[in-house]
């Protein structure tokens, strides 16, 4: 895990999906002594039970302002979770999934970069991690590494020489770990939602391959995993 600089007086901008991850990247800002701005896309997303998951955990972790942005991904289509695509049931495999949205962690990161900005925070935090999840390109190190030199072109801060700092604390670590750092931080993950198909009874569908990844996760951590699925 990447520690998160200690502070007491910083403000960051925390990329906060509800999910599992984003969960524990903001309650390691947090831990770390940040003052929260937690921002959730409302990108028209077929699991759209993490905007209420976002909702929850932003009121437990006492975030300055929770801003859930409006983005309608849905225009565009072009993956699972944004178009009439399957979400497929039968495991993580080679390449890049139809789960995969376009260009996802870019757009999102420039608008959570105009936030932070705009508030003269220095410091945003993302939840991604490159060990166990399916292969996306925007959530490996190169891409996080890429846009930190991007964020400092691109800015009237950086071009002052304040940089605003790209923190992807969860980077390196598996899914066992994760859900391990939320135990530890005390944070209940039945307050995080995963499934990329949520079921008409409101239950995870078990079995896409987010659902595979976090059973797998609590698994080997030897954690309970409080969600609730169909399968």
């Amino acid at each position: 895990m990447t520690k998160l600089p200690q502070t007491t007086s910083r403000d960051a901008v925390v990329l906060l999906s509800g999910g599992l991850d984003s969960m524990v990247a903001a309650g390691l800002a947090r831990e770390a002594g940040y003052r929260i701005h937690a921002l959730t896309i409302d990108y028209n997303q077929r699991h759209r039970c993490e905007l209420d998951a976002a909702a929850r955990i932003a009121g437990h972790l006492g975030v300055v302002r929770h801003v859930v942005l409006p983005l309608d991904l849905r225009q565009f289509g072009g993956s699972a979770l944004t178009d009439d695509i399957p979400v497929p049931k039968d495991g993580v495999g080679p390449g890049i999934p139809v789960t995969y949205v376009p260009a996802r962690n870019l757009v999102f990161l420039s608008l959570t970069l105009a936030w932070a900005e705009t508030l003269g925070a220095q410091d945003i935090v993302i939840g991604v991690n490159a060990l166990d999840y399916s292969g996306y390109p925007d959530c490996r190190p190169e891409f996080i590494a890429g846009f930190q030199h991007l964020a400092t072109l691109a800015t009237k801060a950086g071009d002052e020489g304040t940089a605003i700092r790209i923190h992807a604390p969860l980077q390196h670590m598996g899914k066992d770990a994760i859900a391990a750092e939320a135990a530890r931080l005390g944070l209940d993950a039945g307050m995080s939602w995963s499934c990329y198909d949520p079921q008409p009874d409101g239950r995870a569908c078990g079995v896409c391959d987010s659902c595979r990844l976090r059973r797998d996760g609590f698994a080997r951590a030897g954690l309970v995993d409080p969600t609730e699925y169909a399968a």
